[in-house]
């Protein structure tokens, strides 16, 4: 008799632990269905905004609503926004592409190597240096006494001077990514390429840097999306009509008195596509390159 209540106990707790594990993964499905809903509404209805509003015409696209366009005119909008002071569209490409790449090229190369040595070579002067990156992270630039340096040493309104700006403000978060990702990398493997008689340098183009393929697809989307996405660095360190980039291109369709929403929406448009593939292309990388190094 006891035998057989005991199996009914056993028989209840073993029924009530799967009612209850049934409940958590419901209550599971429930929050990651409502996260993936409210991230779609969050980020989806923006970008519904502006493509409806860069099909329509100037009349309709200035009701500044959601209504679908009673014809589309994608094509003439593009083809008038392309065709705008003399194509600056066609050069903002070239120069926003051209200060992307020379940025992240810099970016890479500086990042990885602090971030070799911050982490691999630790001394009493290791706080500070420390100290210096955190500081590059909380301190804003500051423009005025950026724009005199920059004007003294002839690097002002220059390509190479923009991209300088871009490379030292992105600098401290690209090291702290290096550093952390290369905790994950033994030493053992220095100390063998170095009794192999490989030399410091080719032990970190050849060896280390080929390791740091997930967080450098982290570094290079982000910094990328980072600098291609910048206002306000172009706008005050590199002014000129032959050096304007894609954010500035807004300013052609935008005025006091009269904006072509449909133009500058679909200027929009044209400036969201490369990110836009960038980010999917990548979107694993990025992940993998944020969490790595933080569990060891």
């Amino acid at each position: 008799m006891s035998k057989v209540v005991i199996s009914n106990y056993e028989s209840q707790v073993v029924h009530k632990k799967s009612k209850s594990k049934t409940a958590k993964k419901l209550w599971k499905f429930f929050v990651e269905c409502f996260a993936v809903i409210g991230t779609l509404v969050f980020f989806g209805i923006p970008f519904y905004f502006v493509i409806i509003n860069a099909l329509k015409n100037t009349k309709e696209s200035s009701l500044l609503n959601m209504e679908w366009p009673s014809s589309i005119h994608l094509i003439e909008n593009l083809k008038e926004v392309i065709s705008a002071s003399d194509g600056m569209i066609l050069r903002a490409f070239f120069n926003s592409i051209l200060i992307t790449v020379l940025s992240i090229i810099l970016l890479i190369i500086l990042g990885a190597l602090s971030g070799y040595v911050l982490q691999r070579k630790v001394t009493k002067a290791t706080p500070f240096f420390n100290f210096l990156i955190l500081a590059g992270l909380i301190i804003p630039p500051a423009v005025v006494p950026t724009i005199w340096v920059l004007q003294e040493i002839g690097l002002f309104k220059t390509m190479p001077g923009i991209v300088f700006i871009e490379v030292a403000l992105n600098l401290p978060f690209t090291i702290l990514l290096y550093r952390g990702f290369m905790v994950t990398i033994p030493k053992s493997l220095d100390e063998a390429a170095l009794i192999d008689g490989c030399g410091k340098f080719r032990l970190f183009f050849n060896i280390i840097l080929p390791l740091l393929k997930p967080v450098s697809a982290t570094v290079i989307v982000l910094t990328a999306v980072n600098v291609y996405n910048d206002f306000v660095n172009p706008l005050y360190f590199f002014p000129g009509a032959e050096n304007v980039t894609l954010q500035l291109t807004l300013y052609n369709f935008m005025s006091m008195y009269n904006t072509q929403w449909n133009l500058l929406f679909t200027n929009v448009l044209l400036i969201s596509i490369p990110p836009l593939i960038l980010f999917i292309l990548f979107n694993k990388q990025i992940v993998a390159g944020m969490t790595a190094g933080s569990v060891k």
